[in-house]
């Protein structure tokens, strides 16, 4: 058990060529980190997940100093062409736009120089504070990527009691488009603790959509911070599937800055073994006729927990904004748990938003149909799992991606 865990900020004298402001900002997120420590549940947005609690359960130890750590390159996807970048336990190491322009493609280590705003999020001041590496990815003006761009987030095996600080920017101009995958390839047979910041902006008639997939059941605990910049026109897809990590929290929180903004997040994830999955979003309708639509599934088996935490703000100008989200479980077992908390806080009088959560077990009769056309019970629970997810799968338009992520969805429901 770790107790009274806090960090020097001689650590933050380490870190090489910053400027007085970032120093001080970065001492300022510190120490705002050193209070609180690890978030727990008497914190409003951990109420679910006792961070505190899962650290202490699960490290006798932690070091937070950056890694360094040697790559042997793995293998490409080989389902659909690809662009790719590879992370090593968060460093950019490499990158590959073969299949585009690429004096249309900005690509560079983690800028350290930048400051962003305070949050109370504990370990966002904490990736404030130690973060060093990570990627800046930028697309010029009216150019839309020819093909999906692949980002390997690779953790080695040499990983073990570690907290591995990281932040990332993506930025898409005016009428530009990118398809990414953020694959993770966690290698370590180890316990360790990734946190990750990531800003993303879309300018004006830009688009971009961000799919989220592990490649295996792994220990590693993740926790990933997304800010999402959505101008005029813009338009923003998550979709999730990552299921694999012993934790995985995802806080996403978009500004719908400007009219007619879009943003979509839907997540179809199967929890198995004791793992715990939350996702908490918060979507500010700050301009006129903007829309979100969330939608978060998730089958839950053998003690795993998953959580949903959703909030639509809108503000009075916001007039309107069209807003939906629904959560919705399917439990298998009596040992799972899943929590719930949809929030809607409106401040404008010509709006449509709605929300609604849902949980229960596999419906009977439905078992018992399939179970008279000659399948047994445990190929017909995993029917009825595999289109109760489906419609988030269905999002995706390119069939060879679909295909990739049904395969893997597969795996992970026939590990079962």
């Amino acid at each position: 058990m770790i107790q009274n865990f806090e960090i020097n900020s001689k650590q933050i004298d380490e870190i090489k060529k910053i400027t007085t402001e970032e120093k001080n900002f970065r001492i300022k997120n510190l120490k705002l980190f050193n209070e609180v420590g690890f978030p727990h549940k008497r914190l409003e947005d951990w109420k679910f997940s006792d961070f505190k609690n899962i650290v202490d359960s699960n490290f006798d130890e932690l070091d937070t100093a950056s890694v360094t750590s040697n790559f042997n390159k793995i293998d490409l996807i080989k389902d659909f062409e690809h662009n790719y970048i590879f992370l090593v336990n968060g460093n950019l190491h490499s990158s590959n736009f073969n299949y585009e322009e690429k004096n249309k493609i900005k690509i560079t280590p983690f800028d350290k120089s930048i400051n962003y705003q305070l949050n109370k999020n504990p370990l966002v001041c904490l990736n404030h504070a130690l973060a060093e590496n990570g990627y800046s990815l930028e697309v010029d003006k009216n150019y839309k990527f020819k093909k999906v761009l692949v980002i390997y987030n690779v953790f080695t095996n040499d990983l073990k009691n570690k907290i591995l600080n990281n932040k990332n920017k993506i930025k898409v101009n005016e009428n530009s488009e990118l398809h990414i995958i953020e694959y993770t390839v966690n290698n370590s047979k180890f316990r360790f603790i990734n946190n990750a910041y990531e800003n993303i902006i879309l300018e004006k008639n830009s688009k971009l959509k961000n799919l989220y997939i592990q490649k295996s059941k792994n220990d590693g605990f993740f926790h990933k911070f997304i800010k999402n910049n959505l101008f005029l026109n813009s338009d923003y897809t998550n979709l999730i599937f990552s299921a694999g990590p012993k934790f995985h929290k995802l806080d996403i929180e978009c500004d719908l800055m400007a009219q007619n903004a879009k943003c979509n997040i839907l997540s179809a994830l199967f929890l198995n073994n004791n793992e715990h999955n939350e996702i908490k979003t918060r979507i500010n309708h700050l301009d006129s006729n903007c829309k979100s639509y969330q939608r978060v599934k998730n089958v839950l088996n053998s003690n795993s927990k998953g959580i949903f935490q959703g909030k639509i703000y809108v503000k009075d100008i916001a007039q309107k904004t069209d807003a939906y989200q629904l959560s919705k479980a399917l439990l298998l077992t009596d040992s799972v748990e899943f929590n719930s908390k949809p929030e809607l806080e409106i401040y404008a009088d010509d709006v449509k938003c709605s929300h609604g959560s849902t949980s229960g077990s596999i419906d009977e009769e439905s078992l018992h149909y399939l179970m008279t056309r000659g399948l047994n019970r445990k190929d017909s629970t995993k029917l009825l799992i595999k289109g109760f997810l489906n419609d988030v799968v269905e999002f995706i338009k390119n069939p060879s991606i679909k295909n990739f992520i049904e395969t893997k969805l597969d795996q992970q429901i026939n590990e079962n």
